[in-house]
């Protein structure tokens, strides 16, 4: 019994020290989610200035507001898969660069986040364009070669491999965007977090 409760006060010992060790919330997180809840008032179409909701913030704590506005804005910078993606993220955009305000070299980085968001969009559109143009392409060379009579339009889409290739070439296009924009986001985040 006596090696049974030396094991169970070894436990509770080390379940103290872990306790003692973990991390506690501190204020300093408590301010970063001030700044994270006042853009997300932003992005849900409040009509809020971020830089006069940081200015009525104390002085003490503004860098810590300011980051956690960027952390919020930045997770709503993401490829456009659709209209509204784009739009959120070019309000976003315009977030970081008020908060960065004019002349920074944080607009510079915005501006090259929106050249990699247009174009995403455009190399998406070209992409999917050259795949259908390929295997409808290598769909009458097939029919030729079997001797087939072409009957009529070929529908490349409707193709059993074209939703494989296609989403491979989604998946290495996305990979490669999404390591540029993180690349910029990590800059911003970086500068508004020294400012």
């Amino acid at each position: 019994m006596a090696e049974i409760k030396s094991t169970m006060e070894m436990v509770l010992e080390r379940a103290a020290k872990m306790a003692e060790d973990a991390p506690t919330v501190t204020e300093n997180e408590d301010i970063i989610k001030t700044g994270m809840r006042l853009a997300a008032e932003y992005l849900s179409g409040k009509s809020i200035d971020l830089q006069e909701a940081l200015a009525s913030q104390p002085s003490e704590v503004q860098v810590d507001v300011r980051r956690g506005m960027c952390q919020t804005l930045l997770r709503n910078i993401v490829l456009p898969r659709d209209e509204d993606l784009q739009i959120a993220g070019q309000h976003a955009l315009k977030g970081i660069n008020d908060l960065g305000g004019d002349g920074s070299d944080i607009s510079a980085i915005c501006h090259e986040l929106a050249q990699i968001l247009d174009q995403y969009g455009q190399h998406k559109d070209q992409t999917t364009e050259q795949l259908k143009d390929a295997l409808k392409a290598q769909i009458q060379q097939q029919q030729m070669a079997s001797g087939q009579e072409q009957g009529g339009e070929i529908n490349p889409v409707m193709h059993p491999q074209f939703a494989e290739e296609l989403s491979k070439m989604m998946t290495s296009l996305n990979n490669q965007y999404n390591d540029a924009m993180d690349q910029r986001k990590a800059a911003i985040l970086e500068r508004f977090s020294i400012s």
